[in-house]
């Protein structure tokens, strides 16, 4: 397949274009600065929609991936716009140049609330009272209705990353947190899942039907459980023992029960082998 990734300089996209090209794919990558090393690169800005339509016509892809974040600087306004108004952008270059199938990437954390793991079929948490959650809700839902727009579509739910690249490995912020004492052992459950194993569903998704998968490795856990695992890996001293505190109610992770049904299984199923590797 002639394959269209925006976001192939990020933490999933490095992982993904090596996997992409062994499978005998052909790579157009999109990026404002990095040369994709393996791979035909072109110049180009997401925001710019003019520019990004003539790369995507002149790439001629099957597939358009979306694997675009912006959150280096922890500026979650602007991931929420790259939702927003990359995700349209990107997905009218590629209906107009007549691209079947989009993939791109979402969260497994922007489910409203409830008692136990959310499926696909939960809706999302679009009525939360938190306005920094609802924004975010907000363009979680609008970067994947705009994805479904697609005569072919999948929308990777991933799980909290960890791995190398993360905010979640050695020397990165929550090691750093964890080091602190600034990093609670509450009762919020998380879904994790490994950088390399979002890398490998992306590479799957290729073939898998239309609709929504959450990406997410095979135990959701409250931190408390995670926690001293994590802490251990990094280097980082037990953390005290917990107060008694309710669960946030949408901190309730994520099943993965669909994504083993389409015969994806992560490398890594468990965080409590994957932080120590």
């Amino acid at each position: 397949m002639r394959i269209f990734i925006a976001g192939a300089t990020g933490v999933i996209g490095r992982r993904l274009v090596p996997l992409l090209v062994a499978d005998g794919h052909e790579v157009t990558a999109l990026s404002r600065r990095s040369q994709v090393a393996g791979v035909t690169t072109v110049r180009g800005d997401v925001y710019d929609a003019a520019a990004l339509r003539e790369v995507v016509a002149a790439a001629r892809p099957d597939v358009v991936m979306h694997q675009l974040t912006d959150l280096t600087s922890r500026d979650f306004a602007a991931n929420g716009r790259i939702r927003r108004e990359g995700t349209r952008n990107l997905v009218d270059a590629a209906l107009a140049a007549g691209v079947r199938r989009v993939i791109s990437q979402s969260v497994a954390w922007a489910y409203e609330p409830g008692e136990t793991p959310a499926d696909e079929s939960t809706p999302l948490d679009l009525h939360a009272d938190d306005e920094n959650r609802r924004g975010m809700v907000e363009a979680v839902a609008t970067l994947e209705s705009v994805t479904a727009e697609a005569p072919e579509w999948v929308v990777l739910r991933y799980g909290m990353l960890y791995g190398p690249d993360t905010w979640y490995t050695k020397g990165a912020l929550m090691a750093d947190l964890a080091r602190s004492g600034q990093l609670p052992a509450t009762a919020d459950v998380t879904s994790f899942l490994h950088v390399q194993d979002a890398a490998s569903a992306a590479a799957a998704a290729l073939t898998w039907p239309s609709g929504l998968v959450n990406v997410v490795d095979d135990e959701p856990a409250p931190a408390t459980t995670w926690l001293p695992a994590f802490a251990q890996s990094v280097g980082a001293p037990a953390p005290s023992d917990p107060q008694p505190t309710s669960r946030t109610p949408w901190a309730r992770g994520a099943t993965n029960t669909y994504a083993h049904s389409l015969r994806w299984s992560p490398a890594y199923p468990t965080w409590r082998t994957g932080f120590l590797a």
